[in-house]
Formats: C-alpha cells, sequence, structure tokens
C-alpha cells in the first residue's frame, strides 16, 4: 500500500512538472544561472580576501591563489594595533553608531508626522526631502566644511555622525513615508477610542507595525553610513579622529612597497565582518510583515 502511494505522489509530481510552460522554466533556470554567477563574483573576492589574511607578503605575492602554510593570526594582530584599525574601528562605530540611531528616529518622526497628519506644506516638505536624494555629496562638500567650522564640529566625531545622519535622513523619510500611509487608519482609531494619545499610537502601536521597514532602512543606511569614504575625508582631518576608510586608504597608501599585505588583507576582513553580523542580526526582522502586526 504504501509502494502504490509513492508511486501516486511521484506520478503527481510529475504531472505538476510537466505542466510547467517551457517558458517558465528556462526563464527560472537563466535566472538560477545569473544568480549563482552574482554569487561567485560576490563570495570569491571575499573568500580569497579571508584567506589571503592568514598569509605572509611573500606567499601573497608568491602564490595569491594557495592556502597559507599556517594562520599567521599576528596579522590580525599588527593590523588592530601597529596600523591602528582599533582606533579606527572604535570612531567608526561610535560616528556610524550615533549618526544611524539619530537618522532613524528622526526619519521615523518625520515621516510618520507627513505621512498621517494633513497641514499646509506637508506635500513640499515631502518633495524638499526627497529633492536631497538628487542633490551630489561633493556639492556640498565646501558648505558643509565652513558649517562644521563656524559650530566648532569640524574634525570631530559628533559633527562627522551629524553630517552622515544629514544625508542619510532623505532616504529614509522617502521610504518610510509610504509604509506609514499604507498601515490601516482603523488601527490608530482603535487606539483613540482606547484613550492613546498621539506619542502612546506612534511608540507602541506603529513602531512594531513598522519594524520590516526599519529593520531594512537600519541595514541599508549601516552600510551606507559604514563604508562612506568622501565625508570624512573632506570633513575630518585629524588623524587620532580616522574612520575606517580613512584608515585602510591611509595605511594602503603611506606604506609604499614596504606595505605588509596580511595585515592589509586582515584589515579588510575586520571591516567587513560588521557589515555581516548587523545583516544576521536583522535578518529575522526582515521576515515579518504588517499584516501580522495588525493582527496582534
Amino acid at each position: 500500500m504504501t509502494t502504490e502511494a509513492a508511486g501516486a505522489a511521484r506520478a503527481v509530481a510529475g504531472r505538476r512538472r510537466g505542466a510547467v510552460p517551457t517558458g517558465e522554466r528556462v526563464t527560472g533556470g537563466l535566472s538560477q544561472a545569473v544568480m549563482i554567477a552574482a554569487s561567485v563574483v560576490v563570495v570569491l573576492p571575499f573568500l580569497w580576501t579571508f584567506v589571503s589574511s592568514f598569509k605572509t607578503t611573500s606567499q601573497v605575492l608568491n602564490s595569491p591563489f594557495s592556502l597559507p602554510d599556517r594562520l599567521h593570526l599576528e596579522n590580525y594582530a599588527n593590523a588592530w594595533t601597529q596600523a591602528g584599525i582599533g582606533t579606527f574601528f572604535v570612531n567608526t562605530l561610535i560616528v556610524v553608531g550615533g549618526a544611524l540611531v539619530l537618522t532613524m528616529v528622526m526619519g521615523s518622526f518625520c515621516a510618520y508626522f507627513l505621512a498621517r497628519f494633513r497641514f499646509f506644506g506637508n506635500r513640499a516638505i515631502y518633495l524638499l526631502m526627497v529633492a536631497g536624494l538628487t542633490f551630489p555629496i561633493f556639492l556640498a562638500i565646501v558648505p558643509l566644511f565652513f558649517i562644521l567650522k563656524g559650530l566648532g564640529l569640524l574634525g570631530t566625531l559628533p559633527g562627522l555622525a551629524i553630517t552622515y545622519s544629514a544625508f542619510a535622513l532623505p532616504f529614509t523619510v522617502f521610504f518610510m513615508v509610504p509604509f506609514f500611509r499604507a498601515l490601516p487608519a482603523s488601527v490608530t482609531e482603535a487606539a483613540a477610542i482606547d484613550g492613546a494619545g498621539e506619542w502612546r499610537t506612534f511608540f507602541s502601536i506603529m513602531v512594531p507595525m513598522a519594524r520590516p521597514a526599519i529593520a531594512t532602512l537600519s541595514i541599508l543606511n549601516f552600510v551606507g553610513l559604514w563604508n562612506q569614504f568622501l565625508l570624512p575625508v573632506a570633513l575630518n582631518p585629524d588623524t587620532s579622529k580616522y574612520v575606517l576608510t580613512q584608515g585602510m586608504a591611509s595605511f594602503a597608501g603611506t606604506a609604499g612597497y614596504s606595505i605588509d599585505f596580511g595585515a592589509l588583507f586582515a584589515a579588510v576582513v575586520m571591516t567587513i565582518v560588521p557589515v555581516l553580523v548587523v545583516y544576521l542580526i536583522f535578518q529575522r526582522a526582515l521576515s515579518g510583515s504588517v499584516v501580522v502586526g495588525a493582527d496582534k
């Protein structure tokens, strides 16, 4: 009986596979091939960098695609201490962490206000925020330099964090305004009937329902801020307050022909790992949905 049931299941599966149009199968196969190729292009350089971080300079130059003779963990120690990656890492955490918190808090407030309230100038403010996405960063370098200098924030970590947040805010508002608009109005009406004020409604209802959008934006903003290079180079001249992108460029550019490639690759790995960790932390929140939040 079990054999007959298994045969019937295979027959049904075969019919289902046969029912799929040839065009869909071809499209699906091409899509999978493209995704595999893209994954290889992304993963292989990282694996090569990771393996090279355990090699000596001579091994990197003489046999770049071979495995190391042993794990040269001193490369990570040299990168952290001698190259100053430890200091740059801490500075980057302070700047990016502060900018991310400021961006998400201010962006959520602004997006919620623009999405749920109607007032004169609402549309104009939203369009001005969206217009900030089209403004090239390099055109703002000179004004930002004098503004931060006049405020006494030039070459400081708080000044850099505020600047980061200012450039990340338009994208955050642009992304979250349609999200808040799509949330059911019945939820806020029920909260108002229960006596909840605007602040209580925002923090207790809207923010939990917007968790998927907040998680997505946190990842995107974190990656963008972590890899920022032009702003710190122009606005952060103090070497003791360098962030990772500045430190990596300085480390690779000042060593000349005597560069320690093992330590350099170790520094690159330490720069990439935090981004991967942040993604792993937030990926569960990405699987949430607004409908589930509303049902709760």
